[in-house]
């Protein structure tokens, strides 16, 4: 496809801008399907002085970090505060605003969604991970929204992300087998079919990676992403039933 080659070909100019100019390049922000793909290449290409980052450690969206092969991993992570930012929004103690709010309140602004990453949602607020070169842009821009107005927010450290602990919803499903083609129909509430379909088109993720064999069989405490469905872990088998098939319990993020 087009778009995974344009894709591909700016991974790859990030890779030698950082070879021969002896720094650490980073690309914008990506989606796990793209991440995916890069990954992929990367593998391919065996190129391996980089690492794969969104903020937090099961970010949604990430940046990839290249960095020349005389760097280590702790020389990498000490340059993380001068790569990303978070905007931090404490709202008046009368407002609560969910993800979308958030989320679309950036967009009216024109910032581009490459350029910020997860929304940490919080009982007072949220943090929006950013690239560093955008974070002042973006507070600023969010104090003259109305719904904003009377909030405090400033920059911070990406040291000082609020860790929101999980919240799941337990979620049963009767499978014939742990395939993942038998998870995603019963997910997604579809035939086995659809099923197939879905995981060709490159809407599933497991443990972050875009997985397109529907033969794969899932094991426990997998993450399985199906976009527009939402996100799981595959906690445990509850028991057989008389024709034994499996009852699974799933965890899904709220």
């Amino acid at each position: 496809m087009l778009e995974d080659k344009v894709l591909i070909a700016k991974i790859m100019d990030k890779h030698r801008f950082s070879i021969t100019k002896n720094r650490i390049v980073h690309t914008d922000f990506l989606t796990m399907n793209e991440i995916s793909i890069a990954n992929r290449t990367l593998k391919e290409k065996r190129i391996s002085n980089y690492v794969v980052y969104g903020g937090k450690i099961d970010s949604d969206r990430s940046i990839i970090i290249f960095s020349p092969e005389k760097f280590s991993i702790e020389m990498v992570e000490k340059n993380y505060d001068n790569i990303f930012k978070i905007v931090r929004i404490r709202l008046p103690n009368e407002l609560r605003y969910e993800h979308r709010d958030y989320l679309s309140g950036i967009m009216k602004l024109g910032i581009r969604r490459e350029k910020f990453g997860d929304i940490v949602v919080t009982e007072n607020g949220a943090d929006i991970i950013c690239l560093e070169e955008i974070s002042q842009i973006l507070c600023d821009g969010l104090k003259n929204l109305i719904r904003f107005k009377k909030s405090e927010i400033i920059v911070e450290d990406i040291i000082n992300l609020s860790q929101k602990e999980n919240e799941f919803e337990i979620v049963k499903i009767i499978v014939p087998s742990l395939r993942l083609d038998n998870f995603v129909a019963e997910i997604a509430r579809t035939s086995r079919n659809r099923a197939e379909e879905i995981i060709k088109e490159g809407r599933v993720f497991i443990n972050s990676n875009c997985e397109y064999k529907d033969a794969k069989k899932i094991r426990e405490e997998d993450v399985i992403t199906i976009r527009g469905k939402g996100k799981f872990i595959f906690d445990s088998i509850e028991r057989k039933t008389g024709s034994q098939r499996l009852v699974i319990n799933l965890k899904k993020y709220k």
